[in-house]
């Protein structure tokens, strides 16, 4: 049975249907079975949990997976997408992904939670722009991190579709400094 996702006025309604369809498309059987099973995990995993719009949690790693989906990557980005946040968020360990998901799957997980957790706010952001190439020089640095942080190309996509749906819903976020420092810190890390 699909789980319906309601979407913000702004944003098109997301259901664990689409992604699976869209999977479908491209994936063989096994693989799709896979990603439903994922999918399904991630709901409970994130049962009970809503984000600032006040829709449900599993909305963004449906998002976040859905819009890989549509890049065609392989099935165990799409499950490490639909599981990024599990880890951090919710009472699931590194082990119990292993034994449900196998390792290749945990270790992106893993390795997108490690990212999640670097500090990345620029150096500068607060000041004018004559502090700017401090901050270009600092964005730099952390940028060389990101990457050298993520031995593998698919955990920088994962972390990079993760922000796209994080800006796409930044209004929810009232505090107008917040929406601008998350807003500067992807143009400096994310964009380039």
């Amino acid at each position: 049975m699909p789980t319906t996702i309601r979407a913000s006025k702004k944003l098109k309604s997301v259901t664990s249907e689409e992604l699976i369809n869209r999977c479908a498309e491209y994936l063989p059987p096994e693989r799709v079975d896979l990603i439903q099973k994922t999918c399904d995990f991630a709901v409970w995993a994130h049962e009970g949990q809503t984000r600032l719009s006040g829709e449900p949690f599993v909305e963004h790693p449906i998002n976040t997976a859905l819009f890989l989906a549509n890049l065609n990557l392989d099935s165990a980005t799409l499950q490490a997408a639909l599981l990024h946040d599990v880890i951090e968020d919710c009472d699931v360990g590194y082990d119990d992904l292993v034994k449900k998901f196998g390792k290749e799957v945990s270790d992106l997980v893993n390795a997108v939670t490690k990212l999640s957790r670097l500090d990345f706010v620029t150096p500068g952001v607060e000041s004018s722009d004559r502090d700017s190439t401090k901050r270009d020089a600092g964005a730099e640095s952390l940028r060389k991190m990101l990457v050298a942080t993520a031995s593998d190309v698919r955990v920088v996509l994962i972390k990079l579709a993760d922000r796209l749906h994080n800006m796409r819903t930044l209004f929810h976020i009232r505090n107008s400094k917040k929406r601008q420092r998350i807003a500067r810190e992807t143009l400096d890390i994310y964009a380039p």
